[in-house]
């Protein structure tokens, strides 16, 4: 277990940091100067191997994990790292999406973990699914109805409408079947199949809402059916930080690659969102291909990667008793 996790986690915060430098950059931009390694300076004028937002708020997450699960001291977690006491790159804060921002202001007031977050249509940015990887190893054991629940609390902490959560949930039901040692085609289908049992058995949404995630889980819509994602052109497929462009976005570089490094480089070379699709593309892919398939010179370049790996090994003595 010890080195899927690395894997994953790893995975996660070397995707975020060959993101950070280009972030908002255009497709055409990176096209005429693409990502191949780790890059220093940039958008944020950080220094090579600087993980953002999206690897700090997953090792928070992990941290949590790493005690006894408990979403208040997941909440807390993720608000001492937005005043800098915890898991930043260099001792301060200096990306975070309005949404993760105003919930974690409603943590600082006490509310309670599941209603800080964001619920109307507008609140589906990707911050939640940016950082759900690690509960991947907490919930791997659990039947579905609770894997969903505890999916649906975690992502709500920062993003509680149904679509962040959804894509939270679809995310981590492929990385489930990835662990259980299916390769990508295989798991991808396993994944389809049981949420799309999931929604029809459990009526956690409307027709509408399922409909959204028709591109990934190859939903009929109308008379019409839907080409297979990854049978989908690059220009179809859209970078933005609205958490169904991620999720989309990242499982299409997933499936369209054939090494980590490949995966992640093409998702930061989408442009726009760069960091955080390629965060998101990083954890799947960590744990499909495997750390020691994680370039060495990118896990060496990775700032506080001794912390990253102590960490890991913490979570994984909790989660192992």
């Amino acid at each position: 277990m010890e080195n899927v996790i690395k894997a994953g986690i790893f995975g996660v915060c070397i995707g975020d940091a060959l993101g950070v430098p280009v972030e908002f950059r255009s497709r055409e931009q990176l096209k005429r100067s693409p990502v191949s390694k780790m890059r220093a300076l940039g958008t944020h004028r950080q220094p090579a191997g600087t993980w953002s937002d999206d690897g700090s708020l997953t090792l928070c997450l992990a941290d949590g994990l790493g005690n006894e699960y408990n979403l208040e001291d997941i909440a807390l977690k993720f608000l001492q790292w937005y005043n800098a006491e915890i898991w930043t790159p260099h001792g301060r804060v200096f990306d975070i999406g309005i949404a993760t921002s105003q919930a974690i202001h409603r943590i600082s007031k006490g509310v309670s973990p599941t209603l800080c977050g964001g619920t109307s249509e507008f609140d589906n940015g990707n911050g939640s699914l940016m950082r759900i990887l690690p509960l991947l190893f907490y919930i791997k054991d659990f039947p579905i109805e609770k894997r969903f629940e505890i999916t649906k609390d975690v992502s709500s902490i920062t993003h509680g409408h149904i679509r962040s959560v959804l894509a939270c949930f679809i995310y981590l039901e492929l990385g489930l079947e990835i662990l259980k040692g299916k390769d990508k085609w295989e798991a991808y289908k396993k994944m389809q199949e049981t949420v799309r049992n999931f929604l029809d058995q459990n009526p956690i949404c409307s027709q509408n809402e399922m409909d959204k995630f028709h591109r990934i889980l190859e939903l009929k819509v109308g008379e019409y059916d839907v080409s297979p994602l990854h049978k989908l052109q690059e220009e179809e497929i859209s970078s933005s930080g609205y958490v169904l462009h991620s999720l989309e976005a990242s499982l299409w570089c997933f499936l369209n690659s054939e090494s980590y490094s490949e995966a992640v480089l093409k998702a930061v070379n989408l442009g726009e969102d760069t960091d955080t699709t390629g965060a998101i593309t990083g954890g799947i892919a960590g744990i499909y291909y495997g750390f020691e398939n994680i370039p060495e010179e990118w896990v060496a370049e990775l700032v506080r990667k001794d912390d990253i790996e102590n960490l890991c090994s913490k979570l994984e003595n909790k989660l192992m008793k």
